[in-house]
């Protein structure tokens, strides 16, 4: 099984059903209800997910999208050594750092996010869900 690390706006293209990236995102999430993949979402993503859903659906349906979300994904954490990578890293956006690193302590084997370039300078390989699903063909 590949341990991927879903980025945020993954998970968003999900809870908000943002269209046209829904589609690709929401075929992630069947290949872990699949056991194609084990995935996993930082804590940071949680607490952006109910603050930008919640301001769009609701509190109350952020709150039961991020409740069923728990049960097929892992929440992995952000401690301080997570924190002084991304600090110290060379990432332009300070979040990204964080998923990144994040990704590295949870030994995710690639992330997935539709915002490719905003990783680079990291170890771990970076696909958009499309190119994802592609490379498992």
């Amino acid at each position: 099984m590949i341990k991927v690390l879903l980025d945020t706006n993954i998970v968003l293209d999900i809870a908000l059903r943002r269209i046209p990236h829904y589609f690709d995102s929401e075929s992630m999430f069947r290949l872990i209800s699949e056991g194609v993949i084990e995935a996993y979402i930082s804590a940071t993503t949680v607490t952006d997910l109910y603050y930008i859903s919640a301001k769009q659906v609701g509190g109350k349906m952020a709150r039961e999208f991020i409740s069923s979300l728990i049960e097929i994904v892992h929440v992995a954490g952000v401690d301080e050594h997570v924190i002084r990578e991304a600090l110290n890293s060379n990432f332009k956006d300070f979040e990204d750092g964080v998923q990144h690193f994040t990704a590295e302590k949870s030994n995710c084997e690639v992330i997935i996010s539709r915002n490719i370039d905003d990783f680079k300078g990291g170890v771990l390989p970076v696909r958009t869900p499309k190119e994802f699903i592609e490379n498992l063909k």
